[in-house]
């Protein structure tokens, strides 16, 4: 006899307790706003009535552009009204990410990049001053904005706004349009400080109805030039080691799109292109597609021809008119700003490249590398989104097959990795090191896994001022810290490497040297740079580029 089973109809619930309670909310400030507009004197006021503590919010601040007068108010709200909030922040880099914990107003952050804050931050993660969630990606923290850390509330930055709340982000849309979806949707809610309020937008980057409130600033949000590199600065080593990544790397391998981080090594390829890289014939074969930044040191190879395409994460300061100017190069709105998107670009440079090249801090004799050291919680920004291989790739380029060792039929291609450093770092500290601050760093903040930036199962090359270790073509974890020993130099694991070891990695392909790409180490002298010194920059861009004044020494 079959079993009747009972079925209880589940208790009717409310399907929008999330809609419910921002109505609440948005009801308490009524008196205090004008529409979807905030007066500016009265941002700290509203702030306190909006935010409830334990609320997970999060704050526009990426290596770039800062949501500098909200991160301001929100560090002038009263911790007996708001505290122990969990802040999500790509980059921790003003001093009031961190005085708002030391207040008690927040007491968890989730964060990517921390440099110009890293020391303070890993004092104040020594003193318990802060709960550290984790150190992210770019990616993968915009991506858990959409899963587990939806914000209760956004905090972004754009350059206009109307009355209705359409913003205009100008050159430097950044992350904003990720962080306002993220809480738009989720009926989190979002406040945009604004450099100014007008009915006449250039253009509309994100729609009214995804914004709560807009507020204009006090003054404009901060902006770094952090991309711009002076040529005066560029050394002969940088640039032997320029000139072996051009022939050793790009021309060998055929490399035809890329991303270039910040750094004078960078700056030392991008300037050698239309001197050293033209002589080898080169042009329209390497270097065409490019995922970076608007880097003024790029200048001379657009104007050579060398440039196809450059998607940007943000925009520059001072190469606006310049960008307008290269329609054809830079991808531009019809007013003739640049559209720049941090995620979509982290995402191009994850998977649509062919090389990536970075610099760190440590690297041991496994190739694992890092730049978070003793005392140093810097984190890592879009390095390792870009610093791996995307197991994900499903298309071909010449250099993604170049990578390929074995014949196999189920064989498959692999994004080239680049680690170029000098072999000492500043203050005379090894870069080659036996084993990682970084370990030491996961036990002493109670971090699950160490932070690692790159692993060395990545990294496919390594450029010093010795030579090119290619170690993608070893065969077994010795061979691979034999070739990394070999162009190590000077430095503890250096010296574990000898002439004999060097000669055999050399014959086998693992180890290229100066002269075996047929470079003197003499040639590499500061005449070969297109541009030695940003006034050449302006007269090379001709005079669109308006550098800050810090680069002016004209």
């Amino acid at each position: 006899m079959s079993q009747i089973v009972n079925k209880q109809i589940p208790k009717r619930r409310s399907w929008s307790t999330r809609r419910d309670a921002k109505a609440k909310r948005l009801s308490k400030v009524e008196r205090m706003t004008s529409g979807k507009v905030i007066a500016t004197e009265n941002i700290v006021h509203v702030l306190e009535e909006l935010l409830v503590s334990g609320d997970r919010v999060v704050l526009e601040g990426n290596n770039q552009k800062q949501a500098s007068f909200l991160s301001q108010s929100l560090n002038g709200i009263n911790p007996q009204k708001v505290n122990n909030l969990h802040m999500i922040m790509s980059s921790i880099s003003r001093p009031e990410h961190l005085d708002i914990f030391e207040k008690g107003i927040a007491n968890k952050v989730d964060f990517s990049f921390a440099g110009p804050q890293s020391l303070r931050m890993a004092q104040m993660l020594e003193d318990g001053q802060l709960t550290m969630g984790e150190i992210h990606t770019y990616v993968e923290l915009y991506g858990r904005l959409f899963i587990d850390l939806t914000p209760s509330v956004a905090l972004v930055a754009a350059d206009k706004a109307d009355e209705n709340g359409n913003l205009y982000t100008g050159a430097n849309t950044e992350e904003t349009p990720t962080l306002v979806e993220a809480a738009a949707f989720r009926d989190g809610i979002v406040i945009a400080q604004v450099n100014e309020l007008t009915d006449d937008l250039p253009r509309v980057d994100i729609p009214g109805s995804w914004i709560d409130f807009v507020v204009v600033a006090d003054k404009p949000y901060q902006l770094e030039p952090l991309f711009t590199r002076d040529p005066r600065h560029i050394t002969e080593l940088q640039i032997l080691m320029a000139m072996m990544t051009i022939r050793g790397v790009y021309e060998r391998h055929q490399v035809e799109s890329l991303n270039h981080g910040i750094g004078f090594n960078t700056a030392a390829i991008e300037l050698l292109l239309p001197t050293y890289g033209e002589s080898l014939g080169l042009r329209g074969k390497i270097c065409k597609h490019w995922a970076l930044n608007p880097h003024p040191t790029l200048i001379p190879a657009i104007e050579s021809g060398w440039v196809d395409s450059v998607h940007s994460f943000g925009g520059e300061v001072g190469m606006e008119d310049y960008i307008a100017a290269r329609p054809d190069v830079f991808f531009t709105g019809r007013d003739g700003s640049m559209r720049s998107n941090r995620t979509l670009c982290q995402l191009a440079g994850q998977y649509a490249v062919d090389l990536f090249v970075g610099s760190t801090l440590q690297m041991d004799r496994d190739g694992n590398s890092s730049t978070v050291t003793s005392g140093r919680l810097a984190g890592f920004g879009g390095a390792p989104n870009m610093g791996h291989d995307p197991g994900g790739r499903r298309h071909s380029s010449p250099a993604w097959l170049n990578m390929m060792t074995a014949n196999d039929p189920m064989a498959r291609g692999k994004k080239l990795v680049v680690q170029m450093v000098e072999t000492f770092q500043a203050g005379n500290q090894p870069v080659f090191v036996d084993s990682l601050d970084a370990i030491k760093v996961r036990e002493d903040a109670s971090l699950a896994t160490t932070p690692v930036m790159i692993y060395g199962e990545d990294v496919t090359h390594v450029v010093t001022e010795e030579g090119i270790a290619y170690l993608y073509k070893t065969d077994s974890i010795e061979e691979r810290r034999e070739a990394i020993a070999s162009i190590a130099g000077v430095t503890p694991i250096g010296l574990t490497s000898n002439a004999k070891a060097k000669n055999k990695l050399r014959e086998k392909g693992l180890l290229a040297l100066p002269e075996d790409l047929e470079i003197k180490r003499t040639d590499a002298k500061r005449s070969m740079l297109a541009a030695k010194s940003v006034e050449e920059l302006v007269d090379w861009s001709d005079n669109l580029y308006q550098p800050p004044a810090k680069f002016r020494s004209w």
